[in-house]
């Protein structure tokens, strides 16, 4: 859908917020906490971000946006190009980091810009009335994104890891001291989300929710199969050097994708035959071992062979 930035907002060093509009007035879809948008910014670029304003808000969605000194394009593209009254096309809302509302108590845990899909969670928790509390981290206070925001609420610590003094959130010591029941949701840098896996192993598994912002994946790109199109018919070579993405899109398969690091599941596609090389930061451990689907931006395959759903 068409929607339009109505405002483009500072928030901290390199990250702007951006607030776009329906044409023509009404109300957004709805969304639930921990939900996202696709933006499509060009022809082959389209980047995922979370909605950080209430959902309780329907007249706007809110998105954050940290200028990444390693952009591929996106936050690049829209730091330098967005303009207020641009006419922005955006997907409908997805979820791929729900939040379980009735949790006998909720940690949520944040790194960076990985604070922004937990602002949907506080509101909605506070509105109804249930026990949480926020671990937010960054390197400075100069980086450090909506703590204004967050100053109206209790059980919020702040903490800086690039100062004189400063230091690490001690995931340890929050996950002991998570009572009995509750659900722990972290969202930042790659090396803190394994981290948080690590210390919570012991915990249930549906209790312990990530998501990644972006992730050091290593692309498979060995190559040297057959994808065979179930729907269109069509055989596609993958060579050395390139992606199962890469040979599908020069083959003019129309096929949706956004991050490029398998960790947005945009890109998802089901496997009728083939063994995957999984790559990706989107799928559970029993999802890759099922085998029954593949991120194709990132992931490849180790059979001479696989057929797709497309």
């Amino acid at each position: 859908m068409q929607v339009r930035l109505k405002a483009i907002r500072w928030e901290a060093e390199d990250i702007l917020s951006f607030i776009l509009e329906p044409l023509g007035g009404g109300l957004m879809l709805p969304f639930d906490p921990g939900a996202h948008i696709d933006v499509h910014l060009a022809p082959g670029l389209t980047r995922s971000y979370s909605l950080v304003n209430d959902p309780a808000v329907r007249g706007h969605y809110e998105i954050a946006v940290h200028l990444s000194p390693t952009s591929r394009g996106g936050s690049r593209h829209i730091h330098e190009r967005w303009r207020a009254g641009d006419i922005v096309e955006i997907s409908a809302p997805k979820n791929n980091f729900p939040m379980v509302e009735d949790a006998v108590h909720t940690v949520l845990i944040a790194g960076g810009i990985g604070v922004t899909p937990m602002l949907p969670m506080i509101a909605r928790l506070s509105r109804l009335k249930r026990s949480w509390e926020l671990h937010y981290v960054a390197a400075t206070p100069e980086r450090a994104a909506y703590v204004q925001h967050l100053e109206g609420y209790d059980g919020v610590t702040v903490a800086f890891d690039g100062v004189p003094g400063g230091q690490r959130l001690d995931l340890k010591a929050i996950s002991d001291a998570a009572p009995e029941g509750a659900h722990l949701y972290c969202c930042g840098p790659t090396g803190m989300l394994d981290a948080f896996v690590a210390v919570n192993a012991g915990k249930p598994k549906d209790h312990v929710h990530i998501e990644y912002f972006s992730a050091e994946t290593e692309v498979a790109t060995e190559g040297g199969y057959t994808l065979e199109l179930a729907r269109s018919g069509k055989t596609v070579e993958v060579a050395e050097g390139e992606t199962m993405l890469d040979a599908l899109l020069a083959a003019g398969v129309d096929i949706g994708f956004a991050c490029g690091e398998g960790v947005c599941g945009t890109c998802e596609v089901k496997i009728l035959e083939g063994i995957a090389d999984h790559r990706d930061h989107f799928l559970s451990d029993e999802d890759k071992a099922a085998n029954t689907s593949i991120m194709v931006c990132c992931s490849g395959v180790k059979s001479p062979r696989m057929v797709l759903d497309i």
